[in-house]
């Protein structure tokens, strides 16, 4: 078995999702979660909250002596969100390797990157879409 030496100092991990990326930084504290300089709790959207607070939920009481700070950057909101989760709970493996095998059985995309990207769109038609053709009429 790998012996794992505990960390000291803060823990610097990124995150992403589609064209957003988020770095975090866990450091010895309270237990605040920032994001972008905002507290997690006042953020007005529900559902972006509840998604950034899945791997703090699923690692219990465990991350409450850490503060993080996430500065997340491009796409839209929910890829914002999947990248700002993502790098928390790869922050949280860092801190307690436990939590790692809770992670995986949730979700695999808590840890690993999701590969999955938009096609790209073809040259006749670029503004209609990647694969729509030309409408046809039968009279």
């Amino acid at each position: 078995m790998k012996r794992i030496k505990p960390v000291t100092g803060p823990v610097f991990t990124s995150g992403k999702r589609k064209r957003a990326i988020a770095r975090a930084r866990m450091s010895p504290g309270k237990g605040t979660v920032r994001i972008n300089d905002q507290l997690l709790e006042v953020m007005r959207n529900e559902l972006v909250r509840l998604r950034i607070q899945e791997p703090l939920v699923l690692a219990g009481e465990t991350w409450k002596g850490q503060d993080i700070h996430v500065h997340v950057q491009g796409g839209g909101i929910m890829g914002q969100a999947d990248a700002a989760r993502q790098a928390i709970a790869r922050g949280l493996v860092l801190l307690y390797p436990d939590l790692k095998e809770r992670f995986l059985a949730y979700d695999r995309f808590l840890i690993a990157h999701d590969p999955r990207r938009t096609e790209t769109h073809k040259p006749p038609r670029s503004s209609q879409g990647a694969r729509r053709g030309k409408q046809k009429s039968k009279r």
